[in-house]
């Protein structure tokens, strides 16, 4: 079996999110068939580091790609899979690597970031969420601090299967203005569904004057609810890196 690890970039606002599914469009599923393409009668597989909900986009996500046999070098896989892929997929890299490598299970950290406009854009629409109310960066940063570290983070968060941890190491939550964007950085072991967006929600409350870092923390200590109700919308969304 030959394995290559791919590095690519995606605008996901046309599709349904990084997983296969029956009757929509997915980013795995615009892979495989170009794979498949390539590498006519031969089975292929292809694994994400981080499965990205409809809407969401990427910088750099990694996924693992196999085949059973092929003479192809890195460099022409990378070419022959952009032919076929639409504009909205673009393969930054490949390169082979050993047989048990496994994108999502060698991750040692995903990075994300969040961008927020402050005014309206014309041109950004599927890229920021638009916050019309003036926001406190400060407070943000604030309970921004209180998210760092390892917590159980149900509250953020929803498990795909029962019983799956909810405890998580969140390295760093960064908040950087520029010009008309603001910019929310997340660097953790791993996330849990939604808990991003649902973390920059509760950010943004806190920044109207909606919600006070107090309030968070008690979205650590207990299982509450509140978050889900504060959800940011997908379209702001990037993978930005997975580190190895």
């Amino acid at each position: 079996m030959a394995k290559f690890k791919l590095t690519l970039e995606y605008d996901g606002s046309r599709y349904s999110g990084w997983q296969l599914q029956k009757n929509e469009r997915s980013i795995q599923g615009e892979l495989l068939q170009a794979a498949a393409k390539i590498f006519e009668n031969q089975a292929v597989e292809i694994y994400a580091a981080g499965r990205t909900d409809a809407g969401v986009h990427a910088r750099g996500q990694v996924a693992h790609l196999e085949v059973a046999e092929t003479s192809l070098p890195p460099e022409q896989i990378k070419v022959r899979l952009n032919d076929e892929l639409g504009h909205a997929i673009n393969i930054l890299a490949v390169e082979k690597t050993h047989p048990k490598f496994h994108a999502r299970h060698d991750a040692r950290s995903r990075s994300y970031t969040y961008q927020i406009s402050k005014r309206r854009d014309a041109f950004g629409k599927k890229y920021v969420w638009w916050v019309r109310d003036p926001l406190d960066l400060r407070a943000m940063r604030e309970a921004a601090a209180l998210l760092e570290g390892f917590h159980d983070f149900r509250s953020f968060g929803a498990t795909e299967k029962e019983g799956q941890s909810t405890l998580v190491d969140l390295d760093r939550v960064e908040i950087v203005e520029n010009g008309d964007r603001i910019n929310i950085r997340i660097t953790a072991s791993h996330f849990l569904w939604k808990m991003v967006r649902r973390m920059v929600g509760v950010l943004v409350e806190v920044g109207r004057g909606n919600l006070t870092g107090q309030e968070l923390e008690t979205f650590l200590k207990t299982n509450s609810r509140e978050p889900a109700r504060f959800t940011a919308p997908p379209s702001g969304l990037f993978l930005e890196r997975v580190d190895y």
